[in-house]
C-alpha cells in the first residue's frame, strides 16, 4: 500500500531519514516497521512563519517494497526519416529535435551561433573587453539564452504540456535528480553546458543533425507552402516542415517575415532594471535570522505591486548570482542574471520590470516593429550614457527613488563595469515613475530590501519578445504558410526554459497530427 502525505521538517532535519520515517509513521498511524520505503515527491521551503521549515510531499510504502520510478524514453534512429528543419538550438529547438527522435522524424537543427565550449570564448570577450559577437553571445549559440543565464526551471506551464517529461530528459542527460523534487528547480550555468552537449550527442547519435555557424537568411515557400530554407553560406535545404525557434533576440527573423509579407504583430513585453543586493540582506529578510542556517539555500524573493495602475514585478530572481551583459548587437546595453549551481556568489539579483503595452507606444497596432524600436531606443540610450565598452548605467536604490545621482556605487557583480547616472535619462518616464513608487513598497513587504546598499543596473529589456509571429491555435502553423511552425520565446509563445521546451515538443506533435 502506498500513501502520500505532507510532512514539515526543520532545516537541520532535512537529511535525517529515520526522523522522516518516524514522522510518517506517526501521521499515518502505522507501526514504524511496516514502512519499507519512502520517496520524496516534492520539496519546498516555507518561510512564512517565524521558523522556517521544509514542506515535503512524501510517498510511504507500507507493507511493500519501494520500487524506484523509472523514466523511459523511446527514441528511434531517424537517418532516413522525413526531415524537419529547426531554426535555433535553444530549449525550444533542442527539445523539438529530441521529440523528433521519439516520433520518427529527422531533425535538422540550424544554429547561427557556436557550440557551448567555443561560445565561452566569445562570452569572456564580452565581459573583459565589452566586444559583442552578433552571432555568438549570451543569447545566440548552442542552448540559447538559457545555457548561460542560469538554468532556472521554475514554470507555471503545466497546462501546456508535461513539465515532468522535460525535467526527466534533463536528468537523463546529467542534470541533478533534485530538479524532479524541488519546487523551484535549478541547474546552474556551470552545469547546464554539459547537459546541452549530451542532448546534442543523443540527437546526433540517432541520425539527427545539428549545424553550427549556420544562420538562416531565408525561409522558402511557394503558393503558401514551405519548401525549405537558405543559409548564410548560400546552401538551400529542402523540407516541408520548418520550426522557427530563434529566441526573443533574433530580430533579423522578424525583418525576414516583414520582407516576405508574412503576418507578424507587435507584442507587449516588460522593461526595467536589474536590482542587486548583498545576498545576506535577502537571507536575513526571508529567513528571519542574522546568519543563514547551513541547511537552507540562499534565499529568493518574488515581489509585485500596482503603481499608477501598472504592475511592477520582480522577474528571473538569481540568488547568489551574477549580472551578465546580454546585448546581441553593437551600441546597446542589455542585462540579465544567472547563478551557478551552488548559488554561492555574494550578491542576489533580480529583474524588476513594468509591462509595456501596445497603447504605450504610438502606431503599435499598425506597425509590428513599434515595440521593438522602442526596446532598441532604450538599449541604445543605456549604452550612450554608460560611455561604451558595455559599461552599464547604474544608481543606488534610495538615490534612484529620491532622484539623486549616486556619488559612489556599491560593489557589484556586473563585470564590464557600472557608471553612476540618473536612470531617469535611460528609462521612459512612465517606467521610471512606476519603479520609484514600487521600491519603497517592496521595502515594506520585505525588511531590508529598500536600501542604498542595493544597486539598479540598466536595462532589463529582453524579458520576452516585442514581436509575435502568429500561429493557428490548433495546428500551430503560421496562418498564411502551411508547414511553418512559430515556436518558443521568439515567436511569443513561451517564457522560460521549460515552457519553451514544452512548446518545441508540441510543435513536433502538431506536425504529425495535422
Amino acid at each position: 500500500m502506498q500513501k502520500e502525505i505532507e510532512i514539515a521538517v526543520f532545516p537541520d532535519q532535512i537529511h535525517d531519514t529515520d526522523n522522516l520515517i518516524a514522522l510518517g509513521a506517526e501521521q499515518l498511524k502505522v507501526e514504524h516497521s511496516r514502512i519499507r520505503g519512502h520517496h520524496v515527491r516534492k520539496r519546498s521551503i516555507d518561510a512564512r512563519g517565524r521558523k522556517v521549515v521544509y514542506r515535503l510531499r512524501v510517498v510511504f510504502y507500507i507493507d511493500e517494497p519501494h520500487l524506484p520510478e523509472v523514466f523511459t524514453s523511446s527514441i528511434k534512429r531517424v537517418d532516413n526519416a522525413t526531415p524537419v528543419i529547426i531554426i535555433g538550438a535553444g530549449p525550444a529547438g533542442l527539445f523539438a529535435a529530441y521529440r523528433c527522435l521519439e516520433r520518427g522524424l529527422k531533425p535538422l537543427v540550424l544554429e547561427r551561433g557556436k557550440p557551448v565550449k567555443d561560445r565561452r570564448r566569445d562570452l569572456a570577450k564580452i565581459n573583459r573587453e565589452g566586444v559583442v559577437n552578433p552571432e555568438s553571445n549570451y543569447c545566440f549559440g548552442e542552448g540559447g539564452a538559457g545555457t548561460y543565464s542560469d538554468g532556472k526551471l521554475y514554470t507555471r506551464s503545466n497546462k501546456r504540456g508535461d513539465v515532468d517529461k522535460v525535467l526527466q530528459i534533463f536528468v537523463q542527460h546529467g542534470a541533478p535528480h533534485d530538479i524532479l523534487v524541488d519546487a523551484r528547480p535549478h541547474i546552474g550555468t556551470n552545469k547546464l553546458p554539459h547537459i546541452i552537449e549530451d542532448m546534442r550527442n543523443t540527437i546526433s547519435e540517432h541520425g539527427g543533425e545539428i549545424r553550427f555557424d549556420c544562420r538562416v537568411d531565408d525561409i522558402l515557400a511557394d503558393f503558401g507552402k514551405i519548401k525549405g530554407v537558405r543559409t548564410s553560406s548560400g546552401d538551400t535545404i529542402h523540407a516541408h516542415h520548418v520550426i522557427v525557434a530563434t529566441g526573443h533576440s533574433a530580430r533579423d527573423i522578424f525583418h525576414l517575415f516583414q520582407r516576405k509579407g508574412w503576418l507578424i504583430e507587435a507584442k507587449p513585453f516588460a522593461l526595467g532594471v536589474r536590482i542587486e543586493h548583498p545576498q545576506e540582506i535577502i537571507d536575513q529578510a526571508q529567513y528571519h535570522c542574522a546568519i543563514r542556517p547551513e541547511n537552507l539555500p540562499p534565499a529568493y524573493y518574488s515581489l509585485v505591486e500596482q503603481v499608477n495602475q501598472r504592475g511592477v514585478f520582480s522577474f528571473c530572481m538569481c540568488p547568489g548570482g551574477i549580472i551578465a551583459p546580454c546585448a546581441t548587437e553593437d551600441m546597446e546595453i542589455v542585462v540579465n542574471g544567472w547563478s551557478p549551481s551552488k548559488r554561492n556568489n555574494p550578491h542576489a539579483n533580480s529583474g524588476t520590470v513594468i509591462q509595456i503595452n501596445l497603447e504605450d507606444v504610438p502606431n503599435s497596432l499598425s506597425d509590428p516593429f513599434a515595440l521593438l524600436r522602442f526596446q532598441q531606443e532604450v538599449e541604445q540610450q543605456a549604452f550612450h550614457l554608460g560611455g561604451g565598452n558595455l559599461v552599464a548605467p547604474a544608481q543606488r536604490m534610495v538615490d534612484f527613488v529620491q532622484q539623486k545621482v549616486s556619488t559612489t556605487l556599491p560593489e557589484n557583480s556586473y563585470k564590464p563595469g557600472a557608471k553612476s547616472v540618473d536612470l531617469n535619462e535611460v528609462l521612459p518616464p512612465f517606467v521610471h515613475q512606476a519603479l520609484r513608487g514600487a521600491l519603497p513598497l517592496f521595502g515594506e513587504k520585505m525588511k531590508g530590501y529598500y536600501t542604498n546598499e542595493a544597486i539598479l543596473v540598466g536595462v532589463e529589456s529582453r524579458t520576452s519578445s516585442p514581436v509575435r509571429i502568429p500561429r493557428d491555435k490548433e495546428t500551430m502553423q503560421h496562418p498564411e504558410i502551411s508547414g511553418l511552425y512559430p515556436c518558443g520565446e521568439g515567436a511569443g509563445y513561451a517564457g522560460g526554459i521549460v515552457s519553451a521546451a514544452i512548446d518545441g515538443i508540441n510543435c513536433v506533435d502538431a506536425i504529425l497530427k495535422y
